[in-house]
């Protein structure tokens, strides 16, 4: 065996196992793992503050599974990363590819003159199951719609890679350059409100794993029938271990693939890995059009008559517009760092369509508030909520949040959880309070505009002003 050392860069990978960089650099000798906080605002996504207490925890993980000698930093890679090399006189720097625009432009700049210096850089793909050039039309050109794009461009590629152990063995540097402590970089927030969060995850490459493992075992057999539905624990809220890279899309894939099930439960493990190719879309549209956080895909929607009502973003934000099903979604993000999907794209359509807010106001409060907050996701689904994105729901579909409440949420365990001052109504006013006689709500002790808020738009209204507004943007 060689042993030469190398710099191994950590950056949304933070594992041992299936770590291709981690994996490879191990084979050559001591390795030197750094991790570089980038400069607040850098590119403009820097990490929310819920993001930022996921990563203080994950990073701690990672530092003790490494036996201490992550090194951290915080600052430019495009200055660290050469002063490390200088201070160490390591020559091979070995890093898993982050396929956000900005980084990847950063990434091509340092390479280049890591190169010219003559220093071997060597990267690997760690975070998604395809590569994002190699899935295209057959005139060359990306895709823009979801399901041809995984039919036909991913299930029909080779096999995404099979999963690489950890490393037998890993030696670290034993003079490497001194670097921040974890508690130098200022991940958790001043307010206590993270403690809330901290009680509902497991940060880190083990809590990743346990997670996964618990989701196979008990409910992918039952994962299509029970996806939709926010008051069952029918998901597999792997998401934010996805976006630190606890774990590998490739683990997840083959867990799911190799699990024994019913053959009545195919379905289930089918549509399971499809939501997996949903994650691949998102980050092959912002790779492709790396202008996805900021600009409409469809450009029609420059012209939209979006509404500027700091209040009624406000109301959404707290979890108090009068909407049961929307109020239950914005308390759960708020205490919990996480919201369900279905619940997602409820309260997304009603602040965009509804109360005509721009999806931009949405995408900022997802970025700070969710534990699994990513660019590519985020973007990405917002714009699809929005009516604006690639492949999205059209904007005449604006989802009915009490319609979507029956029929989700019938015994209306979810709004109970989260809106306990409606806990004692039937379940038959549940979604619809304002709808309830004088004497239920009473009853119920529910005080409409005094412990639970009125609705803050009419639904129906709304809706048809919203549908208005989208007319004109198409004359």
């Amino acid at each position: 065996m060689a042993d030469e050392a190398v710099l191994v860069w950590f950056r949304q990978d933070l594992r041992l196992n299936d770590n291709p960089a981690l994996y490879q650099a191990a084979k050559q000798g001591r390795i030197l793992p750094v991790y570089i906080l980038p400069a607040a605002q850098q590119d403009g996504w820097f990490p929310g503050a819920a993001s930022r207490w996921w990563l203080h925890h994950s990073l701690d993980s990672l530092g003790k599974r490494l036996g201490g000698a992550l090194r951290l930093f915080q600052g430019e890679a495009l200055e660290l990363i050469p002063e490390l090399l200088h201070q160490t006189g390591i020559k091979k720097v070995y890093w898993n590819r982050d396929f956000q625009p900005a980084q990847m432009q950063r990434d091509r700049r340092l390479q280049q003159h890591l190169e010219q210096q003559g220093i071997q850089v060597t990267t690997f793909n760690a975070s998604l199951l395809w590569e994002p050039t190699q899935v295209l039309k057959s005139d060359g050109s990306p895709y823009r719609v979801y399901t041809p794009f995984f039919r036909h461009g991913c299930l029909k590629q080779p096999e995404p890679r099979y999963p690489l152990p950890a490393p037998p063995s890993i030696k670290t540097m034993s003079s490497a350059p001194n670097g921040l402590s974890l508690q130098q970089l200022e991940l958790l927030p001043d307010s206590p409100w993270y403690r809330q969060i901290a009680r509902q995850w497991q940060p880190g490459e083990p809590g990743a794993g346990d997670r996964l493992a618990s989701f196979v075992e008990q409910r992918l057999a039952s994962y299509q029938r029970g996806r939709d539905h926010p008051g069952l624990d029918a998901t597999s809220r792997l998401s934010p271990h996805l976006h630190f890279g606890e774990l590998s899309p490739n683990q997840i894939w083959y867990v799911a693939r190799h699990a024994e099930l019913p053959r009545a439960c195919e379905p289930d493990r089918e549509r399971f890995m499809a939501e997996l190719g949903w994650r691949e879309f998102s980050h092959y549209l912002l790779y492709h059009w790396p202008e996805l956080p900021q600009s409409n895909f469809q450009p029609k929607f420059d012209r939209f008559d979006w509404s500027d009502d700091p209040e009624s973003l406000r109301a959404w934000q707290q979890g108090r517009t009068g909407i049961p099903m929307v109020d239950a979604g914005m308390r759960e993000l708020w205490q919990t760092g996480y919201m369900h999907n279905r619940v997602r794209m409820i309260v997304g359509s009603f602040l965009v369509k509804n109360l005509r807010q721009h999806w931009h106001r949405g995408q900022a409060w997802f970025w700070d508030t969710l534990v699994d907050a990513d660019l590519a996701n985020n973007s990405a689904s917002w714009q699809w909520v929005a009516g604006s994105g690639a492949d999205a729901a059209p904007y005449f579909r604006i989802f009915n949040p009490v319609t979507q409440g029956e029929k989700f949420d019938p015994k209306g365990g979810y709004v109970r959880r989260f809106c306990p001052e409606l806990a004692a109504l039937p379940d038959k006013y549940l979604h619809s309070p304002w709808q309830a006689p004088v004497s239920v709500l009473k009853k119920s002790g529910v005080q409409l505009g005094t412990n639970y808020p009125r609705p803050m738009v009419d639904l129906k209204l709304s809706r048809a002003e919203a549908l208005a507004a989208f007319a004109a943007i198409k004359q």
